[in-house]
C-alpha cells in the first residue's frame, strides 16, 4: 500500500538523461580526462577503438564513426556512387531523418506502406514499387524491432538492389540470430542521447562488410580526403567527436545488459495491458531492443491527457507522418492511409533503464483503468 501511495504521487517522467547516464559518471569523468589530457580531439585513438568495439559487438568487418544517425545514412548512400536521381524504396512511416538521407545524397524517396503489425516495412507490397530507375531498398528496423529480412533480401536480389539498413533505433536487435547492421550492403546507427546506445551529444556510425566502401565513407566524412590535403572525392565534414567516442566505449560494455533490462520492461507491458491497447507484435524470429514502446488506441490524445493528469509522461513517435511535412510537401499529393492511421492512433510508453518495475506496474494499472 505504502508503494502504491508513493508511486500515486510522484511523477514518472517518460526520459531523464541525467538519470539514464549517471552509473557511467564516474567513467565518463576519466574518459573526459583522458582526452583532455591527449590533446588529440578529432578521429584519435578513441574513435578507432570504438570503432573496432562496434564493429566487433555487430560482426560486421568495418565501422566508420560519424557526427549523426542523418550523417551515417547520407554518407553511406553517397558511397555507393548510384546515379543521381535514383528511386530509393523506403518505408512511408519512419523517422523524417531517413528520406531526408535519400533527398540530400540526390536521390528520390519511395515511400512503401508498413505491415499494421510491426510498424515496418510490408515485404508484400515492395515488389509493386519497384521500378526501372530502383537501385536500392533502405529498411528501417523501427522502434528497435527488426523488419522481416527474408523476404526484403529476395526481393534485392531478384531485381539486383542495394540494401540499405537504417538502424538508429535498433542497437543489439536481432533478426533470427543474426545482429541487424549486417544484412545489406551498408548500415547507419544514431548515437542520439535517448538511444539504447546514446552518447552525450550526437553522434553516429556506418557499418558494412565491403571494404571498398568502407574506405569510401572514411574519406566522405572528412572532406574525401584518405591523405591530409589531398581530396578524392566532394566530401562533408562528419566526424564522431573523439569525446563521444569516450563515452560510447564505456556505454557499449554496458548495452546487452540495457536491452535485456528494457526488454524486461516491455514483458510486464505485454502481459499486463488489457487488450484494449494495441501491443507491438511479438515473434520467435526477432530479439526486439525497445528503443521505444509503443502501443495504439483510438482516443490516444484523450489517453495521453489522461496519463499526464495521473503524473505519467508520454510522447508520440510520431505525431506527423512524412507525407505531411511541409518540408516534404511533394509528396502531400500521396495517400497512405496505414501510415496515418499508426500516427494518429499511436503512444509511447515510458520504458528507460532509468524506470523501476514497480513505476511501470503503476503505469499499467493506471491505463488499465481508463
Amino acid at each position: 500500500m505504502k508503494e502504491t501511495i508513493y508511486l500515486k504521487n510522484m511523477k514518472i517522467e517518460y526520459e531523464n538523461l541525467f538519470k539514464v547516464n549517471r552509473p557511467y559518471f564516474d567513467k565518463y569523468r576519466q574518459n573526459f580526462e583522458e582526452v583532455l589530457h591527449s590533446g588529440w580531439f578529432i578521429l584519435g585513438d578513441k574513435v578507432k577503438k570504438f570503432e573496432t568495439e562496434f564493429s566487433s559487438y555487430n560482426n560486421i568487418k568495418y565501422c566508420s564513426g560519424v557526427a549523426s544517425g542523418l550523417d551515417a545514412l547520407t554518407i553511406s548512400l553517397l558511397a555507393l556512387e548510384l546515379e543521381k536521381g535514383s528511386d530509393i524504396i523506403v518505408p512511408s512511416n519512419t523517422y523524417i531523418a531517413t528520406i531526408l538521407s535519400i533527398i540530400l545524397a540526390g536521390h528520390k524517396p519511395v515511400l512503401v506502406e508498413p505491415d499494421i503489425r510491426t510498424y515496418n516495412i510490408n515485404p508484400a507490397m515492395i515488389e509493386k514499387s519497384v521500378t526501372p530507375r530502383t537501385r536500392a531498398i533502405m529498411v528501417v528496423h523501427l522502434y528497435g524491432k527488426p523488419c522481416n529480412m527474408d523476404p526484403i533480401m529476395e526481393i534485392c536480389k531478384e531485381h539486383n538492389l542495394l540494401l540499405i539498413e537504417d538502424c538508429a533505433q535498433a542497437h543489439g536487435a536481432e533478426y533470427k540470430g543474426k545482429k541487424v547492421g549486417g544484412f545489406g550492403d551498408i548500415a547507419g546507427f544514431s548515437f542520439y542521447p535517448t538511444k539504447n546506445l546514446g552518447c552525450i551529444g550526437d553522434g553516429g556510425a556506418i557499418l558494412t562488410n565491403n571494404e571498398n566502401l568502407h574506405l569510401k565513407t572514411e574519406m566522405l566524412r572528412n572532406y574525401g580526403s584518405r591523405k591530409k590535403y589531398q581530396n578524392e572525392f566532394i566530401g562533408l565534414n562528419s566526424r564522431l567527436d573523439e569525446i563521444q567516442a569516450a563515452f560510447l566505449i564505456t556505454k557499449l560494455a554496458y548495452l546487452d545488459k540495457i536491452n535485456t533490462y528494457k526488454r524486461e520492461l516491455a514483458l510486464l507491458y505485454i502481459s499486463h495491458l488489457k487488450d484494449d491497447f494495441i501491443k507491438p507484435s511479438v515473434d520467435e524470429s526477432s530479439y526486439d531492443v525497445y528503443h521505444i514502446f509503443n502501443i495504439r488506441h483510438k482516443k490516444r490524445d484523450a489517453l495521453k491527457d489522461y496519463l499526464l493528469k495521473n503524473n505519467i509522461q508520454t510522447e508520440i513517435h510520431y505525431p506527423v507522418p512524412p507525407h505531411k511535412q511541409k518540408a516534404l510537401s511533394f509528396l502531400s499529393h500521396l495517400k497512405f492511409p496505414i501510415s496515418e492511421e499508426i500516427h494518429s492512433t499511436t503512444l509511447s510508453l515510458p520504458i528507460s533503464t532509468m524506470h523501476s518495475k514497480e513505476e511501470i506496474m503503476w503505469v499499467i494499472e493506471t491505463m488499465n483503468k481508463f
